[in-house]
């Protein structure tokens, strides 16, 4: 008896941005709270800025295949490190949010990178003070594993605020008319 043949692996967009949105809504996450941490983190700059242009931009974000991969991996390391069925020492970094462990600070880079490094000011700046749903993802108190999890909602909220960013500043640009520069033909 000959080994089966393994069967061609083809990827399913589709499945993989359902299970993005369905994980992060099993975790506790709404895709209005990191809205929420956009608007908070651009209404300065833009005070015209509503609350429907943050969850759109949210949900370009999400649309992302680099996103989905790191938000689908990052939720399942949080979920087995929950259920112990990680291997030691991984299992107690993780599950205690090791503060000198900062893989999980490098996978939501990766998000936050989708949208130029202007997002690295605003991720710094979310993880740091915590506002929002962040404070409750990092509450070590509340029972479930969001190591990777709080990072991974930051870095969803800084790639919003940069793609705000970059489009504002284009259609600034189109509203004053500024002229080509040789070579935009």
């Amino acid at each position: 008896m000959g080994i089966p043949e393994r069967q061609a692996y083809s990827l399913n967009s589709r499945k993989v941005a359902e299970a993005t949105r369905s994980w992060l809504d099993k975790r506790g996450v709404k895709i209005e709270e990191i809205a929420e941490l956009v608007l908070f983190l651009q209404q300065k700059y833009y005070p015209e800025l509503t609350m429907e242009e943050c969850v759109h931009n949210v949900e370009k974000v999400l649309e992302k295949r680099e996103v989905q991969n790191a938000v689908l991996t990052g939720i399942q390391l949080d979920v087995l490190a929950e259920e112990g069925k990680l291997l030691s020492p991984l299992q107690e970094m993780i599950k205690n949010d090791e503060g000198l462990y900062g893989v999980d600070e490098i996978l939501a880079l990766s998000i936050v990178n989708v949208y130029g490094s202007i997002g690295l000011t605003n991720f710094g700046y979310v993880d740091k003070l915590k506002p929002g749903i962040l404070e409750r993802l990092n509450d070590k108190n509340l029972g479930p594993v969001h190591t990777f999890l709080d990072d991974i909602v930051g870095a969803i909220a800084a790639a919003a605020s940069s793609r705000i960013a970059h489009n504002k500043q284009t259609e600034r640009e189109v509203s004053i008319e500024l002229p080509k520069e040789p070579g935009d033909d």
